[in-house]
This record gives C-alpha cells, sequence and structure tokens, in this order.
C-alpha cells in the first residue's frame, strides 16, 4: 500500500491560485487527483504517468491546472490557476500502483489503489 497525505488547501476568491501537494511513500504508475463536491461524485481532475512524464487533463480544468512530479517522483503537485467558484471541492492524491497501463480509465476513481484524505478547497465569488 502507497500512504498519500495532501496538503495546500485553503480558500480563494475567484481567479486565484493554490498549489496542492501530496507526499507518498512508494512506487506508483500513475498518480492524479480527484475531486468532489457535496452531493456529487468523484471527478477525476489530472493524472501523471511516473515513469514518462505524460499528463492527462480533464476538460474543466485544461489550461487552468498543472500537475508535476518532483524528480524523486515522491510528491505529487497541482498547481491550480484561474480557480472558479465550480471548482470548490475536497480534492484527493490517488495512486495507481498494479496497473502500468490505464488506457481509457486514467481519470476513472476505480482504477486507483490507494487514496490520501483529502484537502479542501473553496473558491467564493
Amino acid at each position: 500500500q502507497v500512504q498519500l497525505v495532501e496538503s495546500g488547501g485553503g480558500s480563494v476568491q475567484d481567479g486565484g491560485s493554490l498549489r496542492l501537494s501530496c507526499a507518498a511513500s512508494g512506487r506508483t504508475y500513475y498518480m492524479a487527483w480527484f475531486r468532489q463536491a457535496p452531493g456529487k461524485e468523484r471527478e477525476g481532475v489530472a493524472t501523471i504517468y511516473s515513469s514518462g512524464g505524460s499528463t492527462y487533463y480533464a476538460d474543466s480544468v485544461k489550461g487552468r491546472f498543472t500537475i508535476s512530479q518532483d524528480n524523486a517522483k515522491i510528491t505529487l503537485y497541482l498547481q491550480m490557476n484561474s480557480l472558479k467558484p465550480e471548482d470548490t471541492a475536497m480534492y484527493y492524491c490517488a495512486a495507481d500502483r498494479r496497473r502500468p497501463f490505464l488506457g481509457p480509465d486514467k481519470l476513472n476513481p476505480l482504477a486507483y489503489d490507494d487514496w490520501g484524505q483529502g484537502t479542501q478547497v473553496t473558491v467564493s465569488s
């Protein structure tokens, strides 16, 4: 099991920025950020392939959010710019440690094995 600990959430105004971090305790194939707003399903935001660095984003965040990892591949980041009230949610870090190729499941929460506890992001208008 990979232990994941998120940090960096908070409250910002519409148009503001935040950077989320996720410390991982082990090796993974893919790492991703998901979010879940009250009353809604968990939604995939962005994913990164740990070996090659390729990234994939949900259409709703393309051009505003950037996912990255440090060189040691133990910390995952999500830089969030131009935040909107609809980005308000609990954000979760997730790790895939069993499947080296996710294909169309890159943003499917069922494809991920381990989850962090979440960090709240609130964007006010």
